[in-house]
């Protein structure tokens, strides 16, 4: 992609502006995905119980977070996160674009976003339909990757949801 980009002569003002366009169908189709799949979480309200422990941040020093939820807040809280990530990409590109005057990354980011969108979990489970079962169950494993070196795995098996319940600050207090 970044060969091809290379190529497009963005130096012509039409070229540009149909670039620009792609960018911004781009980020509205994502939008549109985002707000379809919080339609979905909405209608199907699963107030199933989950249980899980949540990692200490990184160099915090803290102990892991036991967290109880249900599915349906787990899911509108993943959402968020996924267009809270789409939100600061808009912005780094807006950056990019208008300050620095960079036009390559407009093309790259009118497609590679679009096709993060329709590979994240939520998507698969409610656009697509897939059962929440295997890499789709929750809490959702944390991609591997550079933003998640060093990061804990979350845990939702009973001993660990146990050892945190107890270790965690509203734990049980010894005297």
């Amino acid at each position: 992609m970044m060969q091809v980009s290379k190529r497009i002569p963005f130096d012509n003002p039409d070229v540009l502006l149909g670039v620009r366009a792609l960018y911004i169908v781009s980020n509205v189709i994502i939008l549109g995905i985002y707000l379809y799949v919080q339609s979905k979480i909405n209608k199907k309200k699963d107030l199933t119980t989950l249980k899980y422990v949540e990692p200490a941040p990184m160099g915090s020093g803290e102990e892991p977070r036991p967290v109880t939820t249900t599915v349906m807040e787990y899911d509108k809280q993943q959402l968020r996160q996924l267009m809270r990530s789409q939100l600061m990409g808009v912005g780094m590109m807006a950056v990019m674009h208008l300050y620095f005057k960079y036009t390559n990354p407009l093309l790259i980011q009118s497609i590679l976003p679009v096709k993060s969108a329709l590979e994240s979990n939520l998507v698969k489970i409610h656009v697509f339909g897939k059962p929440a079962t295997g890499d789709l169950q929750r809490p959702f494993k944390a991609a591997a990757g550079f933003m998640g070196m060093g990061q804990g795995e979350i845990k939702s098996d009973k001993a660990s949801i146990e050892s945190a319940e107890k270790n965690w600050r509203g734990g049980v207090k010894e005297e």
